[in-house]
């Protein structure tokens, strides 16, 4: 069973208020950088940045995190894959806003944390989530959500975005038989 959530005109409306909110938080793009959370945190990452640059002029730095070494269930995964970080400015004393997909747990967002202070030391930094899906493990939650949607634990929520799967959209699904996730896909 599968239902959608949001469409391509959504996704580019939550990315649009995303980027709005986070220049009006952060007081000016001066010492704000934006970090995606690799795969499609990292490509919303962009996204928003373009809007920022699009409608303000302005050029805020954007980086990518692979966060495969800091992730705590690494041993339940097959082969990780890596695809390495990509921050070619010093994160210290910035407003760092880090992006991703889904919030679920906070597990990711703790990892992508400790890889992200292992680079120097923010003087801030805030979440931008597209879907925020409940279920916390952890203490951690958005500053800046683009959609809340409620869901059952055992549903999942994918995320497909063109630059990686050629379409735009969010959907809901049942949950899959197997130990291995779909791309796009968080429990």
């Amino acid at each position: 069973m599968r239902s959608e959530l949001m469409d391509a005109e959504a996704i580019r409306r939550s990315v649009t208020r995303l980027g709005h909110e986070i220049l009006e938080t952060s007081h000016g793009p001066e010492r704000l950088a934006i970090v995606g959370i690799k795969t499609r945190g990292d490509v919303l990452a962009r996204r928003i940045a373009a809007n920022i640059r699009e409608h303000e002029g302005a050029d805020v730095p954007v980086g990518s995190l692979d966060i495969t070494f800091y992730r705590d269930d690494l041993t339940r995964r097959p082969q990780p894959e890596l695809t390495g970080t990509e921050i070619d400015f010093d994160v210290t004393d910035k407003l760092v806003v880090l992006v991703d997909d889904v919030l679920f747990t906070g597990r990711t967002i703790r990892a992508a944390m400790d890889a992200l202070i292992d680079l120097g030391r923010p003087a801030a930094i805030r979440l931008a989530v597209l879907v925020d899906r409940g279920h916390r493990e952890l203490p951690i939650r958005a500053d800046f959500v683009g959609k809340n949607i409620p869901t059952a634990r055992n549903e999942i929520v994918r995320v497909l975005l063109a630059e990686i799967d050629g379409e735009d959209r969010v959907a809901l699904e049942a949950a899959t038989a197997g130990p291995a996730e779909p791309a796009g896909a968080s429990r």
